[in-house]
C-alpha cells in the first residue's frame, strides 16, 4: 500500500480572481509554486488534479504529475476523490489535500500533518497558525478555526467550528485556518457520500460538510503562515513576500 500521497486540486474558474493558478509570482505560475512546496516536503508522490489543460501543461513543464478530472466539481475534495478513484487501483493509506493557492506554505508544515496522520487515530486532520491581530479575526477573507483548548505549537486539538465571521466566545481559542487536509481513503469516501450541507454552502467552507455530519477534525498548530490568495490584494502581498524571501 502506498503510504502518503499529496493531491493538489486546481481549476481556472475562481470568481474572485479568475485564472488564479496561472498568475505569476517571481515569474512562475502560482500552481507551480504550490507543487514545488509539496515536492520539497519529501513525504510521497505529488499530483495536481485538474480539469484544465493549461494547468496540466504547466505541471508537466516542471516535471510534475497530473490527473485530469471533471469540470463539474463544486469542491476540491470532490475533485480529489475522483482522482483517487480513477488513478489508484491500490488506495493510499493517507491522502493529503493541499490547496493550490498557498504558494508560500512551509514544507515542514506539510510534514507535521503527515507525521500526525501516521502516528495517530483520526478522521480528518488539518492545520492552523496564530492570528496576527484582531483585524485578522474580523477579516472575512481569513478562515478561522475555533477550539476549546489552546493548542501548543506542533500539537493537535479538536476543532469546534470553522467560520469567516462570528460572535467570539471569550472562553475559547481562535486560529487562522490553513487550507490543507489529511484523511484516509475510507474517510474520504464517507465524506463524499454526504450532501453539501447548508453551512458548507453559506460559509463557502467545505470542511463544514464534515462538521455537520459529526466527523471530527484534528487541528495542528504550525509556525508556518501561508497566505491563501483570493484577491488581487492577496496576490500583490504574496508577490512582495516571496520576492523578499
Amino acid at each position: 500500500m502506498v503510504n502518503t500521497v499529496i493531491l493538489i486540486p486546481s481549476h481556472l474558474r475562481a470568481t474572485r480572481l479568475p485564472n488564479k493558478p496561472l498568475l505569476l509570482i517571481n515569474g512562475k505560475p502560482m500552481i507551480a509554486h504550490c507543487w514545488q512546496r509539496a515536492i520539497e516536503s519529501k513525504i510521497g508522490d505529488v499530483y495536481v488534479a485538474t480539469a484544465d489543460e493549461e494547468i496540466v501543461k504547466i505541471i508537466k513543464d516542471v516535471g510534475g504529475k497530473t490527473i485530469l478530472t471533471s469540470k463539474e466539481h463544486k469542491t476540491g475534495t470532490d475533485r480529489i476523490y475522483e482522482a483517487i478513484e480513477k488513478n489508484f487501483s491500490e488506495k493510499p493509506k493517507n491522502i493529503i489535500n493541499l490547496q493550490g493557492d498557498m504558494p508560500n506554505i512551509d514544507p515542514l508544515a506539510i510534514k507535521l500533518l503527515d507525521k500526525f496522520m501516521k502516528n495517530n487515530s483520526y478522521q480528518i486532520a488539518t492545520l492552523a497558525t496564530q492570528l496576527n491581530s484582531r483585524k485578522d479575526l474580523e477579516n472575512k477573507n481569513i478562515v478561522k478555526v475555533e477550539t476549546k483548548k489552546e493548542i501548543p505549537i506542533n500539537n493537535f486539538s479538536n476543532a469546534l467550528d470553522f467560520f469567516r465571521l462570528k460572535n467570539i466566545n471569550q472562553a475559547n481559542f481562535y486560529y487562522h485556518h490553513i487550507g490543507i487536509y489529511g484523511y484516509q481513503y475510507e474517510t474520504l469516501k464517507k465524506f463524499i457520500s454526504f450532501k453539501r450541507s447548508e453551512n458548507e454552502i453559506d460559509r463557502s467552507l467545505e470542511q463544514m460538510r464534515a462538521m455537520d455530519n459529526n466527523m471530527s477534525l484534528s487541528v495542528g498548530l504550525t509556525n508556518s503562515y501561508p497566505l491563501g490568495v483570493d484577491t488581487i490584494e492577496d496576490l500583490e502581498e504574496i508577490r512582495n513576500i516571496m520576492k523578499n524571501g
